[in-house]
């Protein structure tokens, strides 16, 4: 193709937003045209290649061995909803904060444990196959050291979730875990337990800030888990993403030479 060509390709491109191959075609035309006054030039043919992909059959889809989860393969993420719950522990929980743990003298350790410190209700077929998450903790904590010994300070916790939905009211449904029906939900746990140990010398105070965040793999529920892990059916599987369903986040842990501590928790979740 000549220069005056290749100008009146990119031109028509640009303007038209066309393919390439149709604009050098309608330049070749018009060169044809302007040197030999005659509109009779033949059209180059679409080559083989470009009429097979054109007109090829897509692929079937994956199977569980080639992508781990073909039930939300290729399918977009849906924004579903957020949750946000604190748990304070404090020697005395004079604030009136609605989660607080009064905690035992150091050097005893204080276990504590709060349901339902946040939630999302989800209607029906809010997504497809599949529940996933962030999950951000943002903790402040005072250790405190009131002994004359060396001491390490330990705090632990443990984010769960109870998932509500209206095919675990089954009766004949019974939850491996427990080996009693489901009742209407089953707890499901997250990869996001964390466990803090810090050395600290006698009559020693420090105030340490954590953050950081993690997101599920497998997912918070999907229908494969629903199937290999509580026992439910294909068919069962299907229906429970098109019920509604409510998530509660649950957190327990325990305490030792903390003085006290504001732990906030923030559950963020998406599906296909």
């Amino acid at each position: 193709m000549n220069l005056l060509a290749r100008t009146i390709t990119a031109a028509v491109v640009a303007a038209l937003s066309i393919s390439p191959a149709f604009a050098a075609n309608q330049a070749s035309r018009a060169v044809a045209d302007d040197l030999h006054g005659s509109a009779d030039v033949p059209l180059p043919k679409a080559s083989t290649s470009i009429r097979s992909a054109v007109g090829a059959a897509p692929s079937a889809s994956p199977s569980a061995d080639d992508v781990g989860d073909a039930d939300s393969f290729g399918r977009s993420l849906t924004w579903l909803g957020l949750a946000d719950g604190s748990v304070e522990l404090s020697p005395d929980c004079s604030s009136g904060a609605e989660h607080c743990q009064v905690l035992a003298p150091a050097p005893a350790a204080t276990a504590f444990a709060f349901d339902d410190i946040g939630r999302i209700t989800l209607p029906r077929n809010a997504t497809h196959s599949l529940l996933c998450y962030w999950f951000s903790p943002v903790l402040m904590i005072d250790y405190d050291n009131p002994t004359a010994s060396p001491a390490t300070a330990r705090l632990s916790y443990v984010p769960t979730v109870t998932v509500e939905n209206p095919v675990l009211d089954d009766p004949t449904l019974i939850d491996p875990n427990t080996g009693l029906p489901f009742g209407g939900s089953l707890l499901t746990g997250l990869t996001s337990s964390e466990r803090f140990e810090v050395p600290l010398a006698a009559g020693q105070h420090l105030f340490e800030r954590e953050r950081d965040s993690s997101v599920c793999i497998a997912g918070l529920l999907s229908r494969q888990t629903l199937v290999q892990n509580y026992g439910l059916s294909e068919a069962q599987a299907r229906e429970f993403f098109r019920k509604p369903t409510t998530l509660r986040l649950n957190i327990e842990g325990s305490a030792q030479f903390v003085g006290d501590a504001s732990l906030y928790f923030g559950l963020r979740v998406v599906g296909d």
